[in-house]
């Protein structure tokens, strides 16, 4: 597994499809993000988020309400979820205050949802696309967050950073 992390921007593989593929059906839906801190020591701590990974919303929700070290840690330390801001509940029952909706909120234990720690962004990268699926990742560091995107099929090797949308949340 050491050898698969090394360059993760190059990897190759001679099937160019992924076996969270099947993910892509409408049974499946939501757009998949994997969301973490970075430590002192190039690590990162992440969480998986299942619906609206894309920048223009979970980009945004990210920069707009989690934009200190302490609000980025307590929305880490709630570990999987299954998106990052809303006021409904798991039985879509409306919430006292707007936030993320964590697995726990349903009844499932922190230890089965808990911030997996990875050991360099190549291994969150690889985590994200091998293990979640997911088509875009945000991690925090130095005061800011950074959004790379990941490409299923044939381009699943290449990643890019973009860019968060300004402005709010339409």
């Amino acid at each position: 597994m050491e050898g698969h992390l090394t360059n993760w921007y190059s990897r190759a593989s001679a099937d160019p499809f992924l076996p969270y593929n099947n993910f892509s059906s409408n049974k499946h839906m939501g757009t998949r993000s994997l969301i973490g801190k970075q430590l002192s020591d190039g690590s990162i701590l992440a969480v998986y988020c299942h619906y609206d990974g894309y920048p223009s919303h979970n980009g945004r929700m990210l920069r707009d309400n989690f934009d200190t070290v302490e609000k980025v840690n307590k929305l880490i330390d709630g570990g999987d979820m299954s998106c990052t801001w809303t006021n409904a509940g798991w039985n879509n029952e409306t919430l006292p205050e707007s936030g993320p909706l964590y697995y726990t909120m349903r009844g499932e234990s922190l230890e089965s949802v808990a911030p997996q720690l990875y050991k360099d962004l190549n291994e969150f990268l690889c985590a994200a696309d091998d293990n979640y699926g997911a088509e875009y990742t945000y991690h925090y560091v130095n005061g800011e967050w950074i959004c790379h995107k990941l490409n299923a099929g044939p381009d699943r090797h290449m990643v890019k950073q973009e860019e968060i949308p300004a402005g709010p949340v339409a």
